[in-house]
């Protein structure tokens, strides 16, 4: 298209100038200047050919005069490009230093200042300095806001003030905010304690496919999290649990935080519900432990739901464990002390040797106390758990728990 479309051009233009010396040979015209009583006569070609030949000798020279600037410019255009690629493989290097003097320079004599500048700042920042960092910032003045707001809202995430990116991303010359700018402000407001801003923000995060959507959900999942926990009342948590959506409401994370924040308002069946619910659609060991272990009551029936569980799930540590936390809050320590056994032997680590060692110690058996508490601090050192005088402890986890297998339903019962 773009060849007819010259051919096209000059057929037109021959097409005119034949026509215009058709005019000319016909009736050359005629032409006269009179210049400080001077006359000039002659035709218009000729006029015509004069006036033309001046302009193209006054192009040239435009064009020699100008040759000196444009050669100075693309040398000092590519030895900018030079500095900013060295700047930038320095920073690549670790030498922070040389590249924060090659892409300030580069900035001071490039087209690319906002990248160039930034970059410089971040070399600065890099090595510690962030007095030398604001000054590469400040250097922009008022041209390139929006790179200017993003490094300073960078900089303030990387040293732990999000209010200070929070006001750098507001500045009225900077918006709108690009992508990068909404992902640092969902950041920034996370950071402050405002996730529900946060989290309303993923929209458009979405939209602008600022992030991975694997990025998107795993902060889906934090920032929903992190909202609950921060809910003033009970009725902003009933208000934020019931706004989201119902995969969220299974998800782990998000359920562990509601139904902690849940039962710190005394809201126990809310609190509990959640976890059943969450449960009976994806079985998960940390909400089940958590099942067990919330500072609620209702412990028949958490008992119950235990029971439920178990024949499903015989060998789940957190289970395990939950069931026993249950029996040793309804007093039912020997129960517990079984249930501890067969957890401890499912992996279920240093929290059943830590209960392990209360009860024992609430029984008067000092000794089995110091052993278990023993056994807990080796359990978070990722250490072997120490063995009783004259028969190892482990032995004894497994014949209970062997013994437990043997019964008619394969469980210790909770009931006292």
């Amino acid at each position: 298209m773009t060849l007819f479309r010259s051919v096209l051009f000059w057929l037109v233009l021959a097409v005119l100038g034949a026509l215009f010396a058709q005019i000319l040979l016909q009736d050359p015209g005629y032409v006269l200047v009179r210049f400080r009583g001077t006359d000039y006569e002659t035709t218009v070609a000729v006029a015509f050919g004069l006036v033309a030949g001046a302009m193209l000798c006054m192009a040239l020279a435009w064009t020699l005069l100008r040759l000196p600037f444009r050669a100075w410019r693309r040398h000092r255009a590519r030895q900018a490009r030079a500095k900013l690629t060295d700047g930038f493989a320095a920073y690549r290097r670790g030498d922070y230093a040389r590249a924060e003097q090659l892409l300030a320079q580069a900035a001071d004599s490039g087209d690319a200042e906002a990248l160039a500048r930034t970059q410089a700042a971040r070399a600065a920042l890099a090595r510690g300095d962030e007095a030398a960092a604001n000054a590469h910032l400040e250097a922009f003045g008022d041209r390139h806001p929006a790179a200017r707001a993003l490094q300073r809202a960078r900089q303030a995430l990387a040293l732990g003030r999000p209010g200070e990116a929070l006001l750098a991303l507001d500045v009225p010359a900077a918006q709108p905010l690009p992508p990068s700018g909404l992902r640092l402000r969902a950041e920034a407001l996370a950071a402050s304690g405002r996730s529900i801003e946060a989290y309303g923000l993923l929209g458009a995060l979405r939209q602008q496919q600022a992030l991975p959507a694997a990025t998107l959900d795993a902060l889906q999942r934090e920032w929903a999290a992190q909202s609950l926990q921060q809910a003033a009342d009970a009725n902003a948590l009933a208000d934020r649990w019931d706004a989201l959506p119902e995969p969220l409401r299974t998800s782990p994370p998000v359920v562990s935080a509601y139904a902690s924040r849940a039962a710190a308002m005394n809201w126990d069946e809310a609190a509990t519900r959640s976890l059943e619910h969450a449960l009976d659609a994806q079985w998960d060991d940390g909400l089940v432990a958590l099942y067990g272990q919330l500072p609620v009551g209702r412990l028949e029936h958490r008992r119950a739901q235990v029971e439920r569980w178990l024949p499903a799930h015989p060998s789940s540590p957190g289970l395990l464990l939950a069931a026993a936390r249950v029996a040793h809050a309804q007093g039912q320590w020997p129960q517990a002390e079984a249930w501890l056994h067969r957890a401890i032997a499912q992996g279920a680590g240093a929290p059943a040797w830590e209960l392990l060692g209360d009860g024992a110690a609430r029984n008067g058996d000092d000794a089995g106390a110091r052993m278990a508490y023993a056994n807990a601090l080796r359990s978070q050192r990722g250490e072997p758990a120490l063995d009783v005088p004259g028969r190892g402890l482990r032995q004894q986890i497994a014949d209970t728990a062997a013994v437990e297998e043997r019964n008619e339903h394969g469980l210790p019962s909770l009931r006292g």
